[in-house]
């Protein structure tokens, strides 16, 4: 097999976009985002002694941490974090007397229970079939169709761009970090609206070669990355707000799943064949998954929370899509 390489104009566009995924990086010192298990009296007790006990030159004893833990940065503080977070929960879920307290989050999440240093192992996992679907649709755009074909460079960025926003999902629910998080973010805002900037590209035939077309590709490719520069800017520079950053996300990934309606009913009522309604039936698989964010609950088996199922449930249809 003969692999070939995106043209001219794809590896400029993909440079851009690099260059405004590399503001994720910038300045990632920030404070952890309080929950209701932070404020718990017990909670903070509970660390306090623990620290005291286990972490520094004059603890009474301290516990060794094994390698492979070490390796995914976790310190003294972080495992009596960890470990603070399960005592507590099992003290609310076993009251005396009953009934028992609602399991609460701890500086943004669950109490999840981690597998070998893995933080969130079920969206660990999720998020690396995700990876593996839009890795399976590169090969398969590289192998099948032709470099000839003018829209091969966006379907081959959408790629790439989907398999960094991927890698950045697996780091991130490996270890919490502000600086993973923040990949985290940004690399699922730029996957988001590079799906809307090649949505548009396809549907309005930006890719020809015409004096008009091309004008139009260059307007268009300047206004994403200029939006995206200014999405980043305004998480990192004003304000970190969650609720913000979601909205933009569902907005912009509305208006692409809207778009990619339309042009599958429209096709498949003047065609009749099935394959023409199979965007369709992505971007509404994605839109029911999508629900799954709304109604957010404690991990089963401390593991599989709505979030981590969200990831399950978008793996069949990015297979789809390429199909």
């Amino acid at each position: 097999m003969v692999t070939l390489a995106p043209g001219h104009a794809g590896r400029r566009g993909l440079l851009m976009l690099s260059a405004a995924l590399l503001l994720c990086c910038v300045l990632f010192a920030r404070p952890a985002a309080a929950s209701a298990g932070d404020r718990l009296p017990e909670f903070r007790e509970c660390i306090k002694i623990c620290e005291r006990e286990n972490c520094g030159p004059d603890a009474d004893h301290q516990t060794p941490i094994p390698l492979y833990r070490r390796l995914l940065l976790w310190s003294c503080p972080a495992e009596c974090d960890y470990t603070c977070q399960h005592i507590i929960t099992d003290q609310r879920l076993s009251a005396v007397p009953a009934p028992a307290k609602p399991v609460v989050q701890f500086h943004g999440k669950w109490p999840f229970t981690r597998v070998l240093g893995v933080q969130e192992p079920a969206s660990v996992l999720f998020s690396a079939g995700n990876w593996w679907a839009h890795y399976s649709g590169l090969r398969k755009l590289r192998e099948q169709v032709p470099a000839s074909y003018p829209l091969r460079r966006f379907y081959l960025g959408f790629a790439y761009v989907s398999m960094a926003a991927w890698t950045f999902s697996i780091v991130f629910h490996t270890r919490d970090f502000a600086a993973t998080e923040q990949l985290d973010y940004f690399g699922a805002g730029a996957a988001v609206l590079y799906g809307l900037y090649s949505t548009a590209v396809r549907m309005f035939r930006l890719e020809r070669r015409t004096p008009r077309a091309r004008a139009a590709l260059k307007a268009w490719t300047g206004l994403c990355v200029g939006l995206f520069v200014m999405h980043v800017a305004y998480l990192k520079l004003w304000a970190w707000d969650y609720t913000y950053n979601m909205a933009a996300n569902v907005a912009v990934g509305a208006v692409q799943n809207a778009m990619w309606s339309w042009y599958s009913v429209g096709r498949y009522r003047k065609s009749g064949r099935g394959w023409m309604a199979w965007p369709g039936v992505a971007v509404a698989w994605i839109t029911g998954a999508m629900s799954l964010e709304l109604l957010d609950f404690p991990p089963l088996l401390g593991a599989l929370d709505a979030h981590s199922l969200w990831h399950l449930l978008t793996i069949a249809p990015a297979t789809l899509w390429y199909k």
